[in-house]
């Protein structure tokens, strides 16, 4: 093909050359049909799970049916057949964690040629490209409309710019954050334009004012390493101290190969948990340590315990000082609460 090319430009024939680089960039640089060829990868966050596979859509099947069969056999679960899908990566898009998941294919575009490299390769086939699936603008965006338009929020009027600017600041800070990976995160414009004039409504009605009174009142420029952004902003002076800043925009929406996106674990307490339904899953009568017959015994208020000339029975005690009016005890510790006798503690 380079000969011919290269024979055509000799004879000057430009239409036969544009034709050849056109038949010469349909060529695959490599042998993509190794009939031999499998690669199966495997991800998997909390209750998501995706699975990329090399090979015809029929192993693809088969190995969805040992799926199931293995999570309804050894783990007892059903696979959904309406979220477990199968799809051509190329020509379709997988959901996967709030992205849509995709494989880059064109011949038009390529790389430039370098000082080591002068190759003129196709740079995108085959790349594995994230995008900002349009169900979420539109769903993010429906709580900032009225009618198809730009609301106002009519539970904030009555709150200070601070935490009107703040709290729409943190809403748009956390979509645009988590989708800086999408190589169309510019999409995300249209999110903001519905947010930025929501909350500039809603600053409106608080000041018995217009749109562009508040816009010009609030914004300011921010400069980021793309250059500057225009913001809006709100600060609350403090003495002797820097003044407090909500900030609402100022996010370049372009792709950050190198984003991080932090996720916070839930720190439980450190003391024993003390609710009732885990108490039970304990399956121990809470005054003798015994596993049979497990009931729970009640009493209306921990007051009622204490009675002017009596001594607390030991049950008793045990509810007062756990400061619960449940008590989870065995068959035999409850017959004796009920006849009023102490459970002696073993």
């Amino acid at each position: 093909m380079e000969y011919a090319i290269a024979q055509a430009r000799r004879r000057g024939d430009r239409a036969e050359v544009r034709s050849l680089y056109r038949r010469l960039h349909s060529l695959p640089s490599q042998d993509p049909n190794d009939p031999g060829y499998r690669r199966l990868r495997y991800c998997r966050y909390a209750d998501d799970t995706l699975l990329g596979f090399v090979g015809p859509k029929v192993e693809a099947e088969q190995i969805k049916a040992r799926l199931a069969a293995f999570l309804r056999d050894d783990l007892a679960l059903s696979l959904s057949p309406d979220k477990t899908q199968i799809t051509h990566a190329r020509s379709q898009r997988a959901r996967f964690l709030g992205y849509e998941i995709t494989v880059a294919s064109s011949d038009r575009r390529t790389r430039r040629p370098t000082a080591t490299d002068r190759r003129n390769r196709r740079s995108v086939n085959g790349t594995v490209v994230l995008h900002v699936p349009a169900s979420v603008i539109a769903t993010k965006g429906a709580p900032y409309l009225v009618r198809g338009k730009p609301g106002c929020r009519n539970p904030m009027v009555n709150e200070a710019d601070y935490n009107i600017v703040g709290r729409f600041g943190a809403e748009y800070r956390g979509i645009v954050q988590y989708y800086l990976l999408a190589g169309d995160v510019f999409r995300l414009h249209r999110l903001r334009w519905i947010m930025e004039t929501s909350m500039l409504k809603t600053l409106a009605r608080k000041h018995r004012s217009s749109v562009s009174k508040m816009a010009a009142r609030h914004k300011a420029k921010l400069v980021t390493p793309h250059g500057p952004r225009t913001c809006f902003e709100a600060s609350v002076e403090r003495a002797g101290r820097n003044p407090l800043v909500a900030r609402f925009g100022g996010i370049p929406l372009k792709r950050r190969k190198g984003a991080v996106l932090t996720d916070r674990v839930q720190i439980g307490p450190i003391y024993p948990n003390k609710e009732l339904i885990h108490r039970l899953q304990t399956g121990k009568c809470e005054l003798c340590k015994r596993t049979d017959s497990i009931s729970v015994h009640h009493v209306r208020s921990l007051a009622a315990l204490t009675q002017p000339g009596r001594t607390q029975p030991t049950w008793a005690q045990v509810m007062a000082q756990r400061r619960r009016k449940s008590l989870v005890v065995c068959g035999a510790c409850h017959d004796l609460i009920h006849g009023h006798t102490a459970a002696p503690l073993t």
